[in-house]
């Protein structure tokens, strides 16, 4: 089986497993996933949660409280050098152009997501710190604006090694920025975040907390699977979040920039270290989420990043929340 079949084979795992939040096993490849219920929308309405930051918005997962962190954007220009490599310059400028965007430069956020359930305080990804790329690094003013303080958070999921997503793990001393927190991360994205020499520093703060999980794993029964999609990074892996029968997917890299990325998923993007891969992981994923109406936390989307993917002819087109 070419690698690429199988990770449009594991991103077909993620509509049964929406169903059934007690397993984290892949369902064969001659299962027929069953249909998945669609989560009622939650209108606007006087009993919305109140939004006190520009750096915060809350929302819920049923019954779970969950808020979008503003931690920073990226600006790529728009040069061929990163997104649509290999496509005509006009082309991605088109696209862009349609879509009322700015046809100079890309802006990709960057929003760490906060769930509450129970008593555990969860953080997905965090931040880019003071890589010099972005600009970030604003996750701690978020989290106060979110009325929780480092020390409460109790578990961190890592959707893969890239700077913009663990550069928030230290403080800028070299010291646990998290320090009662379990940090989560797949064993494959471990094991090649520890062959990275400039990661030394990184590896040696975080290796007392690092809990691995293996490809799909259910991380808290009934709250968090991971779920594999590949290309990106050796274990780069997105988050089902549930709560009863009301899910959120938390992407992570596997969909970069609202339109290019959702509108071309084939386009190659430099970030991905196996682009073919990624490519047809992009797609598949898009394509289960489309049909089944799921919801969506993408993490480098305008902010706060909530939405569905829709198809639209032979792609998809991004529809948010707000």
């Amino acid at each position: 089986m070419t690698r690429i079949r199988l990770a449009v084979l594991i991103v077909a795992v993620l509509t049964s497993s929406m169903l059934s939040a007690c397993s984290g096993r892949q369902a064969a490849a001659s299962e027929t996933p069953p249909p998945v219920p669609v989560p009622a929308a939650r209108p606007e309405s006087a009993s919305a949660p109140a939004q006190a930051s520009a750096d915060v918005f809350r929302f819920r997962i049923g019954d779970l409280e969950a808020v979008a962190l503003k931690d920073g954007e990226l600006e790529v220009p728009n040069d061929g050098k990163t997104f649509g490599i290999g496509q005509p310059l006009a082309e991605v400028t088109g696209l862009l152009e349609a879509a009322g965007q700015p046809t100079d430069t890309l802006h990709l956020g960057i929003q760490p997501l906060l769930v509450r359930s129970g008593d555990r305080v969860l953080l997905f990804d965090t931040g880019a710190g003071d890589a010099s790329f972005a600009d970030g690094g604003h996750l701690a003013t978020a989290l106060g604006a979110a009325g929780t303080e480092p020390s409460q958070v109790t578990d961190i999921f890592i959707s893969h090694r890239h700077a913009d997503h663990v550069g928030g793990l230290l403080t800028g001393t070299g010291a646990l920025a998290f320090p009662n927190a379990a940090i989560h991360l797949s064993a494959a994205e471990w094991l090649t975040l520890q062959g990275d020499a400039d990661a030394a520093a990184l590896v040696a703060a975080i290796k007392p907390k690092v809990a691995t999980f293996d490809a799909n794993a259910q991380i808290i029964p009934g709250v968090v699977t991971a779920v594999a999609v590949e290309g990106h990074t050796p274990g780069h892996s997105a988050y089902q979040i549930s709560s009863g029968d009301e899910h959120l997917l938390y992407v992570g890299d596997a969909v970069h920039h609202h339109v290019v990325s959702v509108q071309r998923p084939e386009w190659t993007v430099v970030f991905d270290e196996d682009a073919p891969l990624a490519q047809a992981s992009r797609r598949a994923l898009m394509q289960r989420a489309a049909a089944g109406k799921l919801r969506i936390y993408a993490v480098h989307f305008p902010f706060p990043g909530l939405g569905r993917f829709e198809k639209k002819g032979e792609s998809f087109v991004w529809v948010a929340e707000r």
